[in-house]
């Protein structure tokens, strides 16, 4: 969906590493096992990061190889399925059904002919994911629309249209949880999510501009060419690090979890990381070559 939250690989360790992409292909086999063989089309970092941060602090994950199809000859590791691999497996599938009617709502027929060609395909997962998670679908279609709202807005800030995004992500964490911990746990996925919406904004502003779709930042940090000016460069970075700064600060009043190391390497390098290269123009680049997995 989205692939701006990751961990710097070069700083993992190779265990942490293998670890990770366990916690991938997880995520993968999950979807598949709930939601069928398409709903493995839908899995994306963002999701991966969210199943270690919500993991429960005293759960040891188990762990089992096999072939898939993205592996067909070659076994490989992964985490066996619980009940936050599952959830994350649920919210992957809405957050992805709720997308593509978003923009198939917002684009031109023709630029949207791949979205409703894939509403066949996921439909019945959707369904299914929404019996499970009726809540969470409902959270997710109240901010969609409110987000809209505020996209027809024209004196929409980026701040008022991120927080929309940032309440979805907020709408995962579980409330079976002390209170200090759920208040921590809501500020870091609130601060994710409005990081990722500016983020995106910032790496789109281009393409919006060219075809005049709404960005968020166009009207605070875009010049009438259609270029970012180095006022608007500075205020971008300092917000996203401002929220980079406060979810890492409430991220250190959780409880730790057996992905601690992969989910301190990704607020603290690899987030950072990414919006350097958003900036300098090589983060398209960099998602075709040495990934993750």
């Amino acid at each position: 969906m989205f692939g701006y939250i990751r961990p710097l690989q070069g700083e993992l360790k190779v265990y942490e590493l293998e670890r990770f992409n366990a916690c991938y292909c997880g995520l993968c086999h999950a979807l598949g096992r709930k939601y069928g063989f398409t709903a493995r089309f839908l899995l994306n970092y963002e999701l991966v990061f969210l199943t270690m941060l919500l993991w429960e602090s005293d759960e040891t994950p188990s762990f089992n190889k096999k072939c898939c199809p993205a592996s067909p000859f070659r076994k490989k590791r992964y985490c066996e399925s619980n009940q936050t691999l599952d959830d994350c497996a649920g919210y992957t599938v809405i957050l992805a059904w709720n997308k593509i009617k978003d923009t198939i709502a917002d684009e031109k027929f023709s630029k949207s002919i791949l979205h409703r060609l894939a509403i066949p395909f996921i439909y019945f997962a959707y369904k299914k994911a929404v019996n499970e998670h009726p809540d969470f679908d409902k959270t997710v279609r109240n901010e969609l629309q409110r987000l809209r709202i505020s996209e027809q807005t024209e004196s929409t800030t980026s701040d008022e249209a991120a927080d929309a995004f940032s309440k979805i992500l907020v709408a995962t964490a579980p409330g079976n949880c002390d209170l200090p911990t759920k208040r921590a746990r809501d500020e870091v996925l609130y601060h994710i999510g409005r990081w990722i919406y500016i983020i995106d904004a910032c790496d789109d502003y281009e393409k919006d501009y060219e075809t005049k779709s709404f960005n968020p930042i166009s009207d605070e940090y875009i010049d009438a060419d259609g270029t970012l000016s180095d006022y608007g460069i500075e205020r971008l970075k300092m917000t996203l690090n401002h929220s980079n700064n406060l979810l890492n600060l409430a991220y250190e009043l959780m409880p730790g979890n057996y992905w601690t190391e992969i989910v301190k390497n990704t607020i603290y390098l690899g987030m950072p990381d990414v919006l350097s290269r958003v900036f300098a123009g090589t983060w398209a680049q960099f998602k075709k070559n040495g990934i993750l997995n």
